[in-house]
C-alpha cells in the first residue's frame, strides 16, 4: 500500500489516497487530505457540515450514506455539494471525511 507523508508520519493509504485506518482520521487530517489530496485550499462551514456528516454516519453504521440522505440531512443541495467538492461526495467528500472508499452510490 501506498503512503503520504502526514506531519512527519507515515500515513498508509489506498491506490487512490483514501486513508486505511480511519480511526486515525481527525480535523487537523480533513484539512490536509482537502488540500493535499483534493485541491481544496479552504474549508468552509459548508464542507465542515458534508465532511462532519459523513465522518459520524460512518462512524454509527460502518458505510457512507446514500447521495439522497446526505442531502437531505444536510439540506445541501447535490449540486452544490458538487460545487464544494468537485471530485463529488464519494471520491472527494468521503476521502476528505476519512471514509474508506464508497462500494455503493454515495
Amino acid at each position: 500500500m501506498p503512503y503520504i507523508d502526514y506531519k512527519g508520519t507515515q500515513l498508509e493509504v489506498d491506490e487512490e489516497g483514501y486513508i486505511v485506518d480511519s480511526s486515525l482520521w481527525d480535523k487537523d487530517m480533513a484539512c490536509f487530505l482537502a488540500e493535499h489530496a483534493e485541491g481544496l485550499a479552504e474549508l468552509t462551514e459548508d464542507h465542515w457540515k458534508v465532511i462532519n456528516y459523513l465522518n459520524e454516519y460512518y462512524n454509527e453504521y460502518g458505510i457512507a450514506p446514500m447521495v439522497r440522505k446526505l442531502c437531505k440531512d444536510t439540506g445541501l443541495k447535490l449540486k452544490y455539494i458538487y460545487e464544494l467538492f468537485p471530485n463529488g461526495p464519494a471520491r472527494g467528500a468521503c476521502k476528505i471525511a476519512g471514509l474508506p472508499k464508497a462500494t455503493g452510490c454515495v
